[in-house]
């Protein structure tokens, strides 16, 4: 064997080595692409609604107002990240961006899942605000050996105490350094529509005098009926402005779809102020695989939506519940909806 032909044969034999290795050593990055879509006024992977109202009759609906996630692929090797650098369908982005080295991965999903029930809160809230629903002080959580075990329940809006209204935070606690702990006191609560009158024995308050009922509460809209949103596979606050419509799709008084297929994305506040979300291009390309012809963009992502537009999908710019509400009415009369 000649020596030039040994030197190709183990040069030959260490790129095959260092090919082998690329392709099972992970790199310090990670593979994002166009996850699944959910239909707000549909089923969960579960096969349970994810959008469930029980004291109110719902609409029957023919459309879909669907959500879009991105997928996340971590431990992947060289090959597959090189792969993904020239795939306009897939992100590579550093590890440490979606998982901080401050932070273990259950820490992450745990937050990321927090973020999505309260993103579901904004949601209901919302709409119960499209919907003119009044604010009272509703029940959160009971306490820990709470005296209203069994009598109060979350949900609960308190209308008065003691014979006294309390129609915010401020005027129940003013109520209640008034009372001396142990006292029975008639509340006067309304539960899903109803109201009735229990009699609650107060606790002793410990940051301020007087009586507790031992409930959290907070001030928020009280509607007739209850909102219950299962999406078990969703993190994170994205989901915030679809699961609003669905709200007001199935319990409102206008049909938002029209019958037709509306994609989109975008957090939503308790005033329906609509923010920004990361992943816009790879969800626009999930809601493209599935023929959308319509998708929700938050006003703040509209540049970076703009980028690369897949043909034939239009963009709809909200930076409002009210507006996404009229780009749904624009898209019903055959208009087209104001663009990024």
């Amino acid at each position: 064997m000649s020596r030039r032909l040994g030197t190709l044969l183990v040069g030959a034999a260490l790129l095959l080595t260092l090919g082998g290795l690329g392709a099972l050593l992970p790199v310090p990055y990670v593979a994002l692409t166009p996850g699944p879509t959910y239909d707000t006024l549909g089923a969960g992977p579960s096969g349970n609604p994810i959008i469930t109202i029980t004291g109110a009759d719902t609409n029957d609906t023919a459309g879909l107002l669907s959500l879009t996630t991105v997928a996340v692929y971590d431990d992947i090797d060289f090959f597959t990240a090189l792969q993904g650098w020239f795939d306009s369908a897939v992100a590579i982005v550093p590890r440490e961006e979606i998982y901080p080295p401050d932070r273990s991965d259950e820490e992450v999903d745990e937050a990321n899942r927090a973020d999505f029930l309260i993103s579901q809160q904004s949601a209901e809230q919302a709409a119960l605000g499209e919907l003119g629903f009044p604010v009272k002080v509703v029940v959160q959580e009971l306490s820990p050996d709470s005296p209203s075990q069994g009598l109060l329940e979350p949900a609960d809006a308190i209308e008065s105490v003691d014979g006294l209204p309390t129609p915010d935070l401020a005027t129940l606690a003013t109520v209640l350094t008034g009372i001396v702990p142990g006292t029975p006191v008639d509340v006067v609560r309304t539960r899903l529509g109803q109201e009735s009158t229990i009699m609650v024995t107060t606790g002793a308050a410990t940051e301020r005098e007087g009586s507790v009922l031992g409930v959290v509460v907070a001030n928020a809209r009280s509607a007739p009926f209850d909102v219950e949103i299962r999406v078990d596979e969703v993190g994170g606050p994205s989901a915030g402005l679809m699961l609003t419509l669905g709200i007001l799709d199935l319990v409102g008084d206008d049909d938002l779809t029209g019958g037709d297929p509306i994609f989109g994305t975008g957090t939503i506040d308790n005033q329906g102020v609509v923010g920004p979300i990361g992943g816009i291009r790879l969800k626009m390309i999930a809601a493209d695989e599935l023929d959308a012809e319509v998708f929700l963009v938050p006003e703040a992502n509209c540049a970076e939506a703009l980028l690369q537009v897949p043909e034939g999908l239009t963009l709809a710019s909200v930076a409002t519940l009210d507006e996404a509400l009229d780009a749904l009415e624009d898209v019903r009369d055959g208009q087209a909806p104001p663009s990024c």
